[in-house]
């Protein structure tokens, strides 16, 4: 017989990746997920394949060292009965000198790039053919794969989706944010693959990092580490929180992960100026789902960072409501991190499902800056010592905040309510924009049995109190429009649950603070008050916060923290109450004009109104959304805008993806920064 000799093949990159979900990738390559059959063709000269005399088989290699005892190498003979454990071709037809063949990996490959190589053997004569390379994913669809998830909403929404919100404001004011995750754009793919390959554990001992990557618990460990700068280790972000941003970006400038992996690439990574968490958190979300990992962002609400651990942070404030000693443990007004969906075969049974990874630098985690992934199951049932770093979230979501008060003659008396840490945790909903609240998935309902048992687990003396029946109450009510421009009002709200009259002294105080917890310069300070108050009865004590206060003080962050104080003359006791307030940017409306279809120009309509009353100067807008952009649009503005003046321009899209697609727009100037608009648009797929 002649050798068997291949004269071209076809990967059928087009058909595998729809039957795979990775057509969006848009890269010429081939990108398949593990434990899935894909087909190629080969094609051969001369006389096609004699299943009698020829005998053909495969290699797959992937990583600088492939072997087959660390599962990063593979070679496997065309068979009729395939195993599921491992690689196997099978063929499906053979048409003349044309045979398919289906190849398939077992649902716990390494993932990563592979080349792959066709062996073809007649009569003891061998011939090798180099056919190419593919990248190979993790597979949620696969009911073998650790990365399984049942629904296929859920996969839709924590993998494929390449756009949503994050939640930030206060937990009294929650707003999202739109974020463009664009995971399948151009060069994401390789940017996420690159970024393991300069990681320190591969660097270190290449053959074991890459014999790892069949496991999401330890790439999602990697990718916490890699996506800040903070080990030295070329990660992709900077973190910075003090209002100083003008060398770089500004975090709050940021609308999406791709402009920021693809700056880190350009500039041979190099850490990009500036993120802060929802950026840490958002990038780390756009590798995961790259990299076929259901993912997604959460948002905590007053979450604590208990730098010694002991779950209580302590706060020392003077009797006009003002800072009296800096404290290293904080309290940010929210902190996001990102939820990763896989199962824990390392830990004992029923840890599976959600995991928190906090790209966030923060405290180390066995020396690298990273946090997770940690069983979500495992922070509600308060067990410290499953791996990884459970005591520090559990801290985020648990901690007490004690007030202490110094008065004039140095004594501290202990405030008696402390503000709750760990509230409203917030996602988007699947499938739709709106928040789903999932604090239940952290915390067992507060004062409940099970609670107190997770606290004497994690011996956790819970030291605030619940909303007091008896006595004086304080909180803070803030008025209708806290819109930044404009003056606004809040009130301490005091509440006699006695049926006495009462006698108390009421101070009220408000300070710029950023969304870190660090306080800035006071914007508002009341004298004390002395109220009297009948049984049964409410009292308000007014702070008026005014804009030439506030203007100059206020960070990006747009935060001001107030601050009341109540002496309660009868009993001596002090009581505290703490609230911040987002001073809201203007809307940026979006208007669509025309009938939106795929591949057809569509125009959108954008405007601002400067509710300042001076000029903005230096206005931009920048426009992006995947598939509806290509890239980046920037739109700067020539003339300064005037007070209460409107900027509106016309934008010229080509929407590239059909379906339900997100604009977001970012507007910068040098008073407003960070104001952010979106509009969803349902793109009609482009007629046959």
């Amino acid at each position: 017989f002649a050798d068997l000799v291949l004269d071209t093949w076809d990967l059928h990159c087009d058909r595998n990746g729809r039957e795979h979900r990775t057509a969006d990738m848009g890269c010429r390559q081939l990108v398949v997920r593990r434990g899935q059959p894909f087909t190629i063709t080969l094609r051969f000269s001369g006389r096609g394949y004699d299943e009698g005399v020829d005998k053909l088989s495969f290699n797959v290699e992937t990583g600088p060292c492939p072997s087959e005892t660390s599962g990063t190498s593979s070679h496997f003979v065309v068979t009729d009965c395939p195993e599921e454990s491992c690689w196997s071709a099978v063929i499906q037809q053979q048409d003349g000198e044309s045979l398919s063949v289906s190849l398939c990996s077992p649902p716990n490959a390494r993932v990563g790039r592979y080349s792959m190589t066709l062996e073809t053997c007649t009569d003891y004569q061998g011939s090798s053919y180099q056919i190419g390379d593919f990248v190979l994913l993790f597979n949620p669809w696969h009911p073998e794969d650790t990365v399984f998830m049942r629904e296929e909403n859920e996969r839709c929404e924590y993998v494929l989706s390449q756009h949503g919100l994050i939640y930030q404001g206060t937990c009294d004011y929650i707003f999202s944010i739109p974020w463009n995750f664009g995971q399948f754009e151009d060069d994401i793919l390789a940017i996420c693959l690159n970024m393991l390959d300069i990681n320190p554990k591969h660097l270190r001992d290449q053959n074991r990092d890459c014999s790892r990557r069949n496991d999401p618990v330890y790439i999602g460990r990697v990718v916490s580490a890699m996506v800040n700068c903070n080990d030295e280790d070329h990660g992709v972000l900077f973190g910075r929180w003090d209002n100083h941003y003008e060398d770089g970006m500004s975090p709050m400038a940021w609308i999406g992960s791709v402009d920021i992996l693809k700056r880190w690439k350009k500039f041979g990574c190099q850490p990009v100026k500036y993120g802060q968490c929802w950026v840490f958190a958002a990038v780390a979300c756009t590798v995961m789902r790259c990299l076929g990992i259901p993912s997604r962002v959460v948002t905590n609400y007053n979450s604590a960072h208990d730098t010694n651990a002991n779950l209580t942070i302590d706060r020392y404030i003077n009797e006009k409501g003002e800072q009296e000693r800096y404290s290293w443990d904080k309290i940010w007004n929210f902190h996001c991190w990102v939820e990763s969906w896989m199962a824990r075969p390392d830990l004992a049974a029923g840890y599976d499902g959600w995991q928190v990874l906090d790209p966030t630098p923060q405290e180390k985690s066995e020396g690298v800056y990273c946090c997770g992934p940690a069983p979500v199951k495992a922070i509600k049932e308060g067990d410290m010592l499953l791996k990884y770093d459970i005591p520090f979230i559990f801290a985020e979501v648990n901690a007490d905040v004690v007030y202490w008060v110094v008065q004039g003659d140095g004594m501290q008396k202990q405030s008696i309510r402390s503000s709750d840490v760990g509230k409203h945790i917030s996602t988007k909903s699947i499938g739709r924009d709106s928040r789903e609240d999932i604090t239940h998935n952290y915390k067992y309902p507060e004062g409940s049995e099970e609670e107190r048992a997770v606290f004497e687990k994690a011996e956790h003396q819970k030291k605030s109190i619940g909303e007091e029946d008896e006595g004086l109450h304080l909180r803070i009510k803030v008025s209708e429009g806290a819109n930044k421009g404009s003056d606004f009002d809040v009130f301490a709200v005091v509440n006699n649950n006695t049926d006495e009259e009462r006698v108390c002294r009421v101070t009220l105080c408000a300070r710029a603070t950023s969304h870190n917890g660090t306080l800035g310069p006071q914007c508002g300070l009341t004298d004390p008050v002395d109220v009297d108050i009948e049984p049964r009865a409410e009292k308000r004590v007014p702070l008026r916060i005014l804009y030439e206060e506030y203007r100059d003080k206020l960070t990006q962050d747009n935060l001001i923290k107030v601050v009341a104080l109540l002496n309660d003359h009868q009993t001596g006791d002090v009581i505290v109450a703490v609230r911040d307030i987002y001073v809201e940017n203007p809307p940026i409306k979006i208007r669509i004009l025309g009938e939106p279809m795929q591949n057809r120009k569509l125009v959108a309509e954008i405007s601002l109104v400067n509710p300042l009353a001076v000029p903005l100067n230096g206005c931009m807008f920048v426009v992006e959304g995947t598939g509806l952009t290509d890239g980046q649009l920037v739109k700067e503005l020539e003339e300064p805008l005037e007070p209460q003046a409107e900027a509106k321009f016309r934008m010229d899209l080509m929407p590239r993806l059909s379906g339900l697609q997100k604009l977001m727009v970012d507007f910068e100037s040098d008073q407003l920064m960070g104001v952010k608009g979106y509009r969803n648009v349902i793109i009609a797929p482009q007629p046959m």
